[in-house]
């Protein structure tokens, strides 16, 4: 369960909540464009575009569940159960790259959309795990730049490539169904409603925010989909830094998950582990923890990118609080 979208595009300011029952060792990590990169059936990379962002570092090897390079190209994987189909690699005539890899490769590649799309044509996500431990994912996911977005999802009817006019993504129904989804919404409003129901009953609605009756309020990936795009596309906040943080961090929290009022089939408490926020241009990372509402910056600074070993944060998960 996660929700991924874009903000802005100049600059592109790319917001993500991670929403699990449970820690998978994330830190944010950087690595630098000399860090090598090894693929299971590609050529790896000796040299290639810097990338930051929230991984599990395994066995030395970043796992990405979203980065931005340094050129602004930013990725998310998002969980897609029941609806991810990788072909077994005798299944594809294309370049085989794992599910754990995609975001690695493309990042490290591809200077821009329009470049990662050209790339996902000659490639096929193929079932290869990391390790015996680490199964293969579900996934499906989020690429964008301040050009556009793009979902990408693999199914058993191949991979599929879907410009994504909102820049928002969250997890199952398939992306087409959530495209069709919204239309049942076009009747929300951030205005001041007004007395559409008779023209002559005087009627005054109870306060502000009656525009939007109706939106969705629950947890699902669908109802997280239609709220996203309803603050994004609504939402006023001034050209400055902290500014356009602050109103990503404010929509993110909108569709967070507060622990205990969603659980898994096995009775776990489902909930927002973090949320962050990433400057495209800048490839500055923010971010916050479900426990500390503090936010912290990550930046790419020059030595980190250069550099050719991964730079590791762990995450400020205790407690902050000012004190006056």
């Amino acid at each position: 369960m996660c929700t991924a979208f874009t903000f802005s595009n100049d600059p592109l300011y790319f917001g993500r909540n991670l929403d699990l029952e449970y820690s998978f060792g994330e830190s944010v990590v950087i690595t630098p464009r000399h860090f090598p990169l090894t693929f299971r059936r590609m050529e790896p990379m000796a040299s290639h575009y810097a990338m930051i962002g929230m991984a599990n570092v395994t066995d030395g090897y970043p796992l990405y569940a979203e980065a931005v390079n340094e050129k602004g190209l930013c990725a998310a994987g998002l969980n897609f159960p029941g609806n991810a189909y990788y072909r077994k690699e005798e299944e594809t005539q294309k370049q085989a790259v794992a599910p754990y890899e995609l975001l690695l490769y493309l990042l490290g590649r591809c200077s821009t959309l329009a470049e990662a799309k050209k790339l996902l044509l000659s490639l096929d996500v193929v079932d290869l795990p990391f390790s015996d431990a680490l199964p293969v994912a579900p996934l499906h996911w989020l690429f964008a730049d301040a050009t556009g977005s793009l979902t990408v999802e693999c199914t058993r009817a191949g991979m599929q490539l879907y410009d994504n006019p909102y820049g928002v993504l969250t997890n199952n129904p398939p992306f087409p169904f959530h495209l069709e989804n919204v239309r049942q919404y076009l009747h929300l409003s951030a205005a001041y409603p007004e007395n559409r129901l008779s023209g002559s009953l005087s009627l005054t609605p109870f306060g502000q925010g009656g525009g939007a009756i109706g939106i969705p309020g629950d947890f699902s990936p669908a109802s997280r989909f239609v709220k996203t795009v309803f603050c994004k596309e609504n939402s006023r906040c001034e050209p400055t830094e902290q500014s356009m943080v602050s109103q990503v961090f404010h929509i993110l929290d909108a569709v967070a998950m507060v622990k205990g009022t969603v659980l898994t089939p096995e009775g776990k408490c489902d909930c927002t582990t973090y949320s962050c926020c990433i400057n495209a241009k800048t490839a500055s990372y923010y971010y916050k923890t479900y426990e500390n509402s503090q936010i912290t910056e990550v930046r790419m600074t020059n030595e980190r990118r250069d550099g050719s070993d991964l730079s590791i944060f762990p995450l400020r998960t205790a407690w902050q609080i000012a004190v006056e």
